[in-house]
């Protein structure tokens, strides 16, 4: 993995529950009463995302916060 930021490395890691779940932006914003160009930027490593935030966000992708974060986009060292 390169070295990205965890901007990028976060954002990436919602287009890739999102896209599994097959919910696009304006569906997943809807759910979690959000809007969908704050989405689009957290996903494209624009913002900065607070943590509650991103509890929503993982909430309405129906992962918990340690599933959101256990992937290979968080990993350091041996499991990069």
């Amino acid at each position: 993995m390169t070295d990205w930021d965890i901007r990028m490395q976060t954002g990436l890691r919602i287009k890739e529950l999102r896209a599994a779940a097959d919910l696009s932006q304006d569906d997943l914003a809807y759910a979690i009463d959000m809007s969908r160009s704050y989405l689009a930027e957290v996903e494209t490593g624009k913002r900065n995302i607070s943590l509650q935030n991103l509890e929503r966000i993982a909430r309405g992708l129906g992962v918990t916060l340690d599933e959101f974060f256990d992937s290979g986009y968080f990993r350091r060292g041996a499991d990069a």
